[in-house]
């Protein structure tokens, strides 16, 4: 798994603290990582964007950023309204295989969910994981609402050729409702997918000595972790009537 790409349901799932606790995990594992932000939106030049939040927190990562555009749209119309020229898949692929040829591990972070469009004739992150016939990492939501943003994903993969790796809960929250404690089962079933990690909800501001410690407990060993699902959907599992 040299190339793992990894995306979300939609925006403000958790991706950019996801990738961060894989990142950590390789890194505590021993491998070499590097992270490619195929297009960053709503970021000022002298502001640090995703890739450089990921090594903050996570450790000595590569990173690598193809566009950023001032204002918080999809990476199309971004580009567009800023007069800049956008992201391609292509382009995307070949950084990361690049990449790939110098670390252990390359990690590709989407914008947004899966068909967010980089460019105008449609391009999206799903077409970069088909040229790179690369597994795909799905982040997704604790709550109400989950299970069909995640099958919808899972199903557009599939459609592709593509692999879904996995889910990965991106906020598990403290105190978890009802919803959110029957989705831990409901979740793989739905994406056909195993569920491989659940990071818990105000991660991204932990200190990041803690960070780094904590993050192979969230992640199943697939992802260098430790994390057991059916150890956390027994503790989680909601009261039967």
């Amino acid at each position: 798994m040299p190339v793992l790409v990894i995306t979300g349901t939609g925006t403000e799932v958790g991706k950019t603290v996801v990738t961060a606790a894989v990142a950590a995990a390789a890194l505590a594992a021993g491998r070499s990582v590097a992270v490619l932000k195929a297009a960053q939106t709503g970021v000022r030049p002298d502001e640090p964007g995703d890739a450089a939040e990921v090594a903050r927190i996570a450790g000595p990562v590569t990173t690598a950023e193809l566009a950023r555009y001032p204002e918080p749209l999809a990476p199309a119309t971004a580009a567009r309204r800023a007069g800049r020229a956008p992201v391609h898949p292509h382009e995307v692929a070949e950084a990361a295989a690049k990449l790939a040829t110098e670390h252990d591990l390359v990690l590709v972070e989407g914008a947004g969910g899966l068909l967010v469009r980089f460019d105008a004739a449609g391009g999206t992150l799903a077409d970069a994981a088909r040229l790179l016939s690369a597994p795909v990492l799905v982040v997704a939501p604790a709550g109400l609402g989950t299970l069909n943003m995640t099958e919808l994903t899972a199903r557009e993969l599939r459609s592709r050729g593509l692999d879904p790796a996995g889910i990965v809960i991106g906020s598990w929250p403290a105190a978890p409702d009802l919803a959110a404690r029957c989705n831990l089962a409901d979740l793989p079933d739905v994406a056909g997918a195993p569920l491989l990690g659940s990071v818990p909800a105000g991660s991204g501001a932990l200190p990041p000595a803690e960070f780094r410690r904590a993050a192979p407990h969230w992640l199943a060993p697939r992802l260098d972790g430790s994390w057991d699902a059916e150890a956390f959907r027994m503790r989680e599992a909601p009261r039967v009537l």
